[in-house]
């Protein structure tokens, strides 16, 4: 039996051994080196099969899109040491000011913003739990309530682009269809990648914030108690209507421009995912630095503008001119660019010295570099695992074990699901989609599950994981900033009813396809 099901023993070791607290990377590429050399004693596996692991960790190197990936956890960083969370939440607070909830509400709304311009669910959780839960709490909210929301809120950075999820997940379901449609002998299906996974999971990931929002009003409006209206805060002197227009436009405008840049840039099909990520990388820069100097608004901003104003211009002249002679307009055009790139250059190297005398730019580019290694060497570790898990024969036996189950497709994704959603329990997002989504994703493609509605599925249900006790990430890393008066029954208890709505997405989402295929075929279709 144990040389039967090799594959699923190796599956077994690997996930042990993780769990043991062995570094991934090392785990995934050691248990699979080993099981190789086993498979190849015992005439299941032929050892020369790894000849070609070369080159498929010189095709990740060589895969521009993952280039996004740095790109937006530098991002993400640089908006999280700037302290434009901290911004934003005051923003939203003042919009809810006087309404019963409100600061709920507020939490919710810059989770969905910080979601969609940093896309990392620790630094949200860990950021709004040191600047929004005391300031819950001393309005006289429910702990319960107010850890739910956050850790909620939290999370939706799993879902709502630029996520760097949707990055790796589009990246291996890209693989997966290519896979699935060689099976199915179709040599031009259709393609599936970053861009429609991040048109796909914006109407769910708005789905999910307009589920919190109700919630929120309904039990403030049956359980006044638990969610007052917002006091004073210490803080709580009105603003005049100049520092009220500041904060509006510092607060709440700037992110949301970033955001419109970068999502727009890309489902308005003017940018690649890689290219948005670095239209991102740019804009935190500048707007960190807004931040940190405002006397100096005038030059920034004018950088800003002169970035805006050359994308809009690349859209009425093709600026990639690979000839000799040119019209008066595109001569103008160019002469245009050449100019706004030069305040452009202008603004960002003076944004850049700016944060390195703050130290933000260094702790971001430190902290990008050390997470990147990491995604990186699992991402290696996980090309050996699958190598040796096809040599093994356990893309077959995947393949049939989902199709002998009752169902049809429907009960291969509720196995599927259960098993995702029981692995997140244990396992970072980043081990479940390179270890798991290789593996059954081709086989659920081929018995005719979409693959954005699939991806979109998988991010949802790793948001729900992350969220479930007594294990979900983002209950511990909320734990380790909320204060001693917060217990971790307050945490677990405030997160079920958030769980509960997360799965009523979940269902929603399988039952209406459309909500996660409707947006990229409208956007993307031919």
């Amino acid at each position: 039996m144990f040389v039967e099901y090799l594959e699923l023993w190796l599956f077994v070791a690997v996930c042990i051994a993780i769990l043991a607290g062995f570094p991934v990377a090392f785990t995934l590429a050691g248990v699979a080196l080993v099981f190789a050399l086993i498979g190849d004693l015992l005439g299941e596996f032929q050892f020369r099969q790894l000849n070609f692991l070369p080159q498929r960790i010189f095709g990740i190197m060589s895969n521009e899109v993952l280039i996004a990936a740095p790109l937006f956890i530098f991002m993400g960083l640089v908006l999280e040491k700037s302290k434009v969370a901290e911004d934003l939440l005051n923003s939203m607070a003042g919009l809810f000011r006087g309404m019963r909830g409100g600061l709920a509400l507020s939490v919710v709304m810059v989770g969905m913003m910080m979601a969609a311009s940093t896309g990392i669910v620790g630094a949200t959780v860990v950021t709004m739990g040191l600047i929004a839960l005391p300031v819950m709490l001393r309005n006289g909210y429910d702990p319960r309530l107010a850890t739910g929301t956050i850790c909620a809120s939290g999370t939706l950075g799993q879902v709502i682009p630029p996520s760097i999820v949707l990055v790796f997940l589009g990246d291996v379901l890209t693989y997966a269809n290519q896979q699935a449609n060689l099976k199915m002998g179709k040599f031009a299906g259709k393609s599936v990648g970053v861009g429609d996974l991040f048109a796909g999971s914006l109407i769910p990931g708005l789905m999910l914030v307009i589920l919190y929002a109700v919630y929120i009003i309904a039990l403030a409006a049956m359980r006044p108690e638990r969610a007052p209206v917002r006091v004073s805060d210490n803080e709580g002197a009105e603003l005049d209507r100049r520092e009220k227009l500041q904060l509006l436009v510092n607060g709440l405008l700037a992110p949301s421009a970033l955001i419109i840049a970068v999502l727009g840039s890309i489902l308005g099909g003017i940018a690649t995912p890689t290219e948005a990520a670095g239209v991102g990388a740019v804009g935190a820069i500048l707007l960190a630095a807004l931040r940190a100097r405002p006397d100096l608004s005038t030059w920034l901003l004018g950088g800003l503008v002169a970035a805006i104003a050359l994308m809009v211009l690349n859209q009425f002249f093709h600026l990639l001119l690979m000839r000799e002679t040119f019209t008066p307009g595109e001569t103008a055009a160019m002469w245009a660019s050449f100019a706004l790139l030069g305040v452009v250059v202008l603004a960002v190297l003076l944004s850049c010295y700016i944060l390195l005398q703050s130290g933000t730019m260094r702790y971001a580019m430190e902290e990008a570099g050390r997470v990147t290694a990491m995604i990186f060497a699992i991402l290696v570790g996980a090309s050996l695992f699958s190598l040796t898990f096809r040599g093994l024969g356990g893309e077959e036996t995947v393949h049939h074990m989902l199709d002998s189950l009752p169902g049809g497709l429907t009960g291969a994704m509720i196995f599927v699901m259960a098993l995702m959603f029981v692995m997140g329990f244990f396992l970072d997002f980043l081990e479940i989609i390179f270890i798991l989504v290789p593996i059954v994703g081709p086989a659920l493609i081929v018995m005719g599950a979409d693959p954005v509605w699939l991806g979109v599925m998988i991010a949802v249900n790793l948001q729900t994981s992350f969220l479930t006790p007594p294990f979900g990430f983002a209950l511990f890393f909320l734990r380790g900033v909320a204060p001693p008066e917060v217990k971790t029954r307050h945490i677990y208890q405030g997160v079920i009813p958030f769980i509960l709505l997360q799965l009523l997405g979940l269902v929603l989402i399988a039952c209406f396809p459309a909500l996660a295929t409707w947006l990229p075929e409208y956007l993307f279709s031919q």
